[in-house]
């Protein structure tokens, strides 16, 4: 089956990366893929810098679920990639992407690997990518991708400001297990340095056994954002449009 893919980028004041974040995507977009980034009410240059480098420019309110699936509402590919602004997929992407529609599986996510040089963000990653395998939950920094014919069969992200990509991999786990691809995506480890490598581990692991436990997502979110006030859940689609 020939590939097409749209790769949706959410942002909120990127001013300073989203060029070269979008640079990275160029080749793809020339051989036919399409990249679709979803604004979240930035109030720097994050939007003027993007129009000139992507397919569709939408914007949508604040939250990456919100985001993702106010992009994959308007995407044209077969296969949805979810790309953070600050992970960069390897050269080899649309070849996996390739065999993974060429395989069963609904779903997948790439390796990765943390940016940084320190000896524990390599653990680090090893240990996402394994945890991953075995419990067949993925998460953002890994560049989820999906058939968007699933994507909305499942109904999309969970609109919560936290977990949404573990929520969303709880729900397609029963369709098929991830196809895991062994290639690495970068993503940037400056939250890992500027809060400290170990007392982050210690704030996801409480935050993933908070979640496992039931709690709300909101809640949690003001753990992780300490000084953001995190909206409430609005429809997917809900004041979307392009810009």
């Amino acid at each position: 089956m020939p590939l097409h893919v749209s790769f949706i980028v959410p942002v909120l004041n990127e001013a300073q990366s989203v060029r070269m974040a979008l640079n990275d995507l160029q080749g793809w977009r020339e051989e036919g893929h399409e990249v679709i980034v979803v604004d979240g009410g930035s109030d720097d240059a994050t939007v003027e810098q993007a129009r000139p480098l992507c397919d569709r420019l939408v914007e949508s309110p604040r939250g990456r679920s919100h985001q993702m699936n106010a992009g994959a509402a308007v995407a044209g590919g077969e296969v949805l990639v979810f790309l953070h602004a600050d992970t960069r997929l390897p050269l080899d992407a649309l070849e996996h992407l390739q065999r993974f529609v060429d395989s069963p599986a609904a779903w997948g996510r790439f390796d990765v690997r943390l940016s940084g040089d320190h000896v524990l963000l390599r653990v680090i990653g090893h240990a996402m990518n394994l945890r991953s395998r075995i419990t067949g939950i993925a998460t953002g920094d890994q560049a989820m991708f999906v058939r968007r014919v699933i994507f909305e069969e499942v109904g999309g992200f969970e609109t919560v400001p936290l977990m949404e990509d573990i929520a969303l991999s709880r729900r397609l786990l029963p369709l098929s297990k991830p196809f895991c691809v062994n290639s690495r995506a970068v993503t940037d480890s400056r939250r890992w340095e500027k809060h400290g490598i170990l007392r982050t581990i210690l704030l996801m692991w409480q935050l993933r056994f908070r979640y496992w436990r039931g709690e709300d997502p909101i809640h949690l979110a003001r753990l992780y954002y300490p000084n953001v006030t995190p909206s409430k859940a609005a429809s997917p689609n809900a004041a979307t449009k392009a810009k």
